[in-house]
Formats: C-alpha cells, sequence, structure tokens
C-alpha cells in the first residue's frame, strides 16, 4: 500500500498508522545510505522551515538544521528569548503568521498542546521537536538504530527502560512500541509506577491489542530477562534540577551497570540513550553534586562506553530520521 505523509504533521506517533512508521523508518535509512554513497538528491530545495526552541537542545536543533540544509531548505532559529511567542503574540497568532511565511515548523518546549495548537492554526506541517509529553522524532532514530544493530525484526524485539517511568522519553517509547508490535518495559521504583499516567497506559494498551504489542509498566527487576535493548534517560529533566537529590535515592537501584546487562541474559544486548547522559563526572552538574554527595549517574561510564554501546550511532541517527520527516511530509 502507498503511504503519502505530504502535508501531514509529525505531533506523536499516537497519530500515525504503523504503516507510515515502517515507512518513516525506511526513508530514514534510504536518506542515510544515498548521503554516505556521496549521492546528492536535494529534496527540500525552496523550502524554508522555521525552529521555534522554548527549550535549549544539541541534538535536536543540529539535526533539524543539518537535515533541511543538506535536503537544500532553508532554515531560521527563534527561540523564546528573539520571538513574541506566547509573550505579545498568541500561539493562534504566532502560528497563522508563520504559516504564511514557512512551508513547516518545529517546535521544542514544554506543553503538548502548544505544538497541537500551532499544527491546528498554521496550515502547513508542524514536527514535534520534544514536549513534556512526547518525543516522537527521538522513538524513530532509536528504532533506525535497533535495526542497524538487531538481527531481530521490531515485533521481536523487547525494549526495557529503568528509570523515572513517567517521563516523556518513557510514555514516548510506549506510543512507538504499542504501534509497532514491540515489547516495553517501564522499569522503576514502585512509588514512580504508581504516579504513571493511567489515561496514557490505557491508550497504548489500546493499540498494543490491536498489534500484538506488550506494555508494562513496573518495579520486578526481573523483567530485565530477555531485554534487546536497555534504554536510558537522565533522571530529573530541564526545570527539575531541585528534585535531583529525591530522584537520586529512588532511582540508584535502577542505575544501569554492567550487572544490569548481565541480568537480561543476552551477550547481543544493546544500550542506547537519548542523551545528554550523566555517565562520569566530567560535567559541572555532575560534578556540583558529586561534592554535595550525590551521585547522579543514571549508568556507569563502562557501560556507556562499552561495546553494548551505540549512543552515538542512534545520535546521528536523529539527523537521518528527522530527515525522513521533512522530505515525506513537505519534500518535492
Amino acid at each position: 500500500m502507498a503511504v503519502n505523509m505530504k502535508g501531514k504533521s509529525f505531533l506523536t506517533l499516537m497519530d500515525l498508522s504503523p504503516l507510515e512508521i515502517r515507512y518513516l523508518l525506511d526513508l530514514g535509512h534510504d536518506l542515510k545510505s544515498k548521503r554516505r554513497a556521496g549521492i546528492d538528491a536535494p529534496m527540500l530545495k525552496g523550502k524554508h522551515i522555521v525552529l521555534l526552541f522554548e527549550k535549549t537542545s544539541t541534538r535536536t536543533r543540529c539535526s533539524f538544521e543539518v537535515a533541511a540544509t543538506q535536503e537544500g531548505a532553508h532554515v531560521t532559529f527563534l527561540d523564546a528569548g528573539s520571538s513574541q511567542m506566547g509573550k505579545k503574540e498568541s500561539m493562534e497568532d504566532t502560528a497563522k503568521v508563520l504559516g504564511r511565511f514557512f512551508d513547516g515548523i518545529e517546535y521544542r518546549g514544554f506543553d503538548q498542546k502548544v505544538v497541537e495548537d500551532l499544527a491546528k492554526y498554521a496550515g502547513v506541517p508542524v514536527w514535534n521537536g520534544l514536549t513534556d509529553a512526547d518525543h516522537p522524532t527521538q522513538i524513530l532514530a532509536d528504532m533506525m538504530t535497533i535495526e542497524e544493530h538487531c538481527a531481530k525484526p521490531l515485533r521481536d524485539v523487547k525494549v526495557v527502560f529503568p528509570g523515572d517511568v513517567r517521563n516523556n522519553m518513557c510514555y514516548a517509547w510506549m506510543y512507538g512500541c504499542a504501534k509497532m508490535g514491540m515489547h516495553f518495559v517501564g522499569l522503576g521504583p514502585e512509588e514512580l509506577v504508581k504516579g504513571v499516567d493511567q489515561e496514557v497506559f490505557r491508550k497504548v494498551q489500546e493499540v498494543a491489542r490491536e498489534t500484538g504489542a506488550t506494555i508494562e509498566i513496573t518495579s520486578d527487576q526481573n523483567s530485565l530477562v530477555g531485554a534487546d535493548v536497555i534504554y536510558g534517560d537522565i533522571w530529573a529533566s530541564m526545570g527539575e534540577e531541585a528534585l535531583i537529590p529525591e530522584r537520586a535515592k529512588l532511582l540508584t537501584p535502577f542505575r544501569v551497570t554492567e550487572e544490569t546487562l548481565e541480568r537480561t541474559g543476552n551477550p547481543r544486548v544493546l544500550y542506547l540513550h537519548c542523551l545528554p547522559s550523566f555517565h562520569d563526572f566530567e560535567t559541572k552538574l555532575a560534578k556540583e553534586w558529586k561534592e554535595k554527595g550525590v551521585d547522579i549517574r543514571e549508568v556507569t561510564d563502562e557501560v556507556f562506553r562499552g561495546p553494548h554501546s551505540v549512543v552515538f550511532d542512534e545520535a546521528e541517527n536523529r539527523m537521518h530520521s528527522i530527515k525522513a520527516v521533512l522530505v515525506a511530509t513537505i519534500g518535492c
């Protein structure tokens, strides 16, 4: 069946069919192969996109900018300090104005409703670069990376996410795994397990019944057995720095170590991480908290830099997967 995503926004994987997600993954692999082969056939010539950033970023901003420019598009960057968005101008008005100037709009910020409102009023495709509720472009990159390094089809892959099971990455993984018929386990302390959004969990279970996926949230470390992927994320997101001591105390038993990998029983288990990561004490924040007696590392350096880790392949795939989204939705 042919897939046509021209003019479609990319707000959450829950909006896409498994066939559309498969199409984006295949397109990402294809565009990556062509780039590496030196094949230059830009598919966004004459297109203009704008990046709206209320949250800072390294990978997301660079991925969108490089992906767009490699395909021939022009990019404008606006952050909270260089636009009237949400201050002197409503999001509706902002969307309507930007939709007259640009062929597509990327948003990275806090509230999922903001990116949804942009899509509602802009009249052009809107792409979710991260919100507090979701991170769909990251999941596409992660799935690409799994396909490159794991011999199994996605439907046979088990992903275990040790950490804060209430955060946007855990929810984004639930959405992606439910859609693609995968096995996902959110693994965290019972206190956080109880805090998982039950409406989100209900929705992914509905999808899982259709696709054959298995979606679990648990505090049982035995769920590590049989994992193909261990997925990491920092313990406190942007704006949650004050919660770090409490989170570290709660989540230290779920730090990913060599023992964690061994417990999977899978000698080929992969370690992925959305980055940035606290895996040593070379960052300012990790050093400061260590001096206060708090170890904020969600993964050991041995795992992060070890043979199971594919985190930098994964980071590169942010660009290729985002390129696929741009080409699919506004490409020539």
